[in-house]
């Protein structure tokens, strides 16, 4: 049973309300916005308890809504400026901007699951070129290897800043995008915005 009744639309209209704020200087720090991945994720969440842990990266405000943190208590940490490093304990949702830096706490979290031999799972959300690194590769052979209670959700948006996540690695697509260990969900979107912002160039 979903963790929320948020819909795809509910989630539009938060992250077009961020987008909104930002633009006209009411955020005055970095926001990376999601667009695109409202159908995805949901589905993905009809799988995610409450005693379930999140991890994701510096785009997380969808995560952290459908983990079931309240609307105007993500709103409120967006405003004070920790949209790329949202943590919300109480939820047991948490977030970096250090690219790739939940993964080892993720996969940690879930070893000490297993010891301890809990009802719980640890769900891990990447982007595409997070996917692609060392640590990433580390931790899902680890956690495939020792049977650990740990899903990372490779989000595919195809970009990195400003460079396409396969023409900086030569490939034709992602590592994911054909074949990947039980332990990996993979999907790909396409979003309105731009790795970071909402379009408009905001001076803090």
């Amino acid at each position: 049973m979903a963790i929320t009744a948020l819909t795809a639309h509910d989630l539009v209209t938060f992250e077009t309300d961020v987008a909104e704020r930002f633009n006209s200087g009411l955020i005055r720090a970095p926001v990376h916005l999601n667009d695109g991945s409202e159908d995805q994720l949901i589905s993905i969440f009809q799988d995610v308890r409450d005693q379930d842990w999140v991890f994701c990266s510096w785009r997380s405000h969808y995560q952290s809504l459908l983990k079931g943190v309240p609307q105007e208590e993500v709103m409120s940490e967006i405003m004070e400026g920790r949209s790329i490093a949202l943590c919300f304990p109480e939820y047991r949702v948490y977030s970096s901007a250090i690219v790739g830096g939940t993964l080892p706490i993720a996969t940690g979290v879930a070893l000490g699951i297993k010891r301890r031999n809990a009802d719980e799972h640890v769900w891990c959300f990447i982007g595409d070129m997070t996917a692609e690194m060392g640590m990433a590769n580390t931790c899902i052979k680890y956690a495939l290897g020792h049977d650990l209670p740990i899903t990372f959700v490779v989000e595919d948006n195809g970009v990195s800043v400003m460079t396409e996540t396969v023409e900086v690695w030569g490939h034709a697509a992602s590592s994911f995008a054909k074949t990947r260990p039980r332990n990996v969900k993979y999907f790909q979107y396409k979003s309105q915005y731009p790795h970071a912002g909402a379009g408009k160039r905001v001076e803090f």
